[in-house]
């Protein structure tokens, strides 16, 4: 399907990304609206980033909005598909990209931090799931962002990689309860990415490493994901209860 022929069939769409305001969710959140989307971007944190991925979708040739909201918090994440519905009237996409990936080995993380985790990447996935089984409309499509890291079973990584394991169990079994529905839903796994959340806190000497692990030696830029979930998200209506690992050859 050629790009042009892809906006005509998803002009109207309406999409929310949670995590929109960086890395791979603002990424995506630009992609849909190149494609003619109208995208609610979910954030946490920086209100600014927040209003620069709104201006980069509407650059981008869609329209958008910004509403903060704790993915992990069943009240807020309603307020947000309400505002899509009242903004732009209806639901047909959800991302969830919204995550955090504090790194220490097991023997030494702290359990608080564990919780944190566990409420951001898992729970969150599960509440922003479940709203979107009553709010995305028929023929729509939900996806997941896990990662490779489930695979890669990388040394730190214990807490993040536990995490997303759930985010793909959820994925795969909400496809299975979303028979009749026309709705999909898959999950996207990136190997190391270039993004604020892959650098921060690495030596320069470990991103070196990683690098060159891929036999296409080098990271994977958000627009390489974004691009995955964009197809999964508009015409790839076959492909249903998967879990796509986007690594660059990383882990099969």
């Amino acid at each position: 399907m050629t790009e042009n022929n892809a906006a005509a069939t998803t002009s109207g769409r309406v999409a929310i990304v949670t995590g929109g305001s960086k890395g791979i969710g603002r990424e995506t959140a630009a992609r849909l609206g190149r494609e003619g989307y109208a995208v609610v971007i979910g954030y946490g944190g920086s209100k600014d980033s927040a209003e620069q991925a709104v201006k980069d979708v509407e650059q981008a040739g869609g329209r958008a909005v910004a509403v903060q909201a704790d993915v992990a918090d069943e009240i807020a994440v309603a307020a947000l598909f309400d505002r899509a519905e009242q903004e732009f009237g209806g639901v047909d996409v959800v991302v969830n990209s919204a995550g955090i990936m504090p790194l220490a080995p097991l023997a030494e993380l702290d359990l608080e931090v564990l919780d944190r985790v566990i409420r951001t990447n898992l729970r969150g996935t599960f509440v922003v799931n479940q709203q979107a089984t009553h709010r995305v409309r028929n023929g729509g499509a939900i996806v997941n962002v896990s990662s490779s890291l489930t695979k890669l079973a990388r040394p730190a990584y214990s807490a993040y990689a536990a995490s997303k394991g759930g985010v793909e169990a959820i994925t795969l079994i909400l496809a299975r309860e979303m028979r009749g529905r026309d709705i999909t839903v898959n999950a996207v796994a990136p190997g190391p990415t270039a993004t604020s959340l892959f650098f921060d806190g690495k030596p320069q000497e470990l991103i070196d490493r990683i690098t060159a692990e891929p036999p296409l030696e080098r990271l994977g830029e958000p627009s390489d994901i974004a691009e995955i979930i964009a197809f999964l998200a508009g015409p790839a209506r076959w492909i249903n209860g998967q879990v796509i690992y986007a690594n660059g050859g990383s882990v099969a």
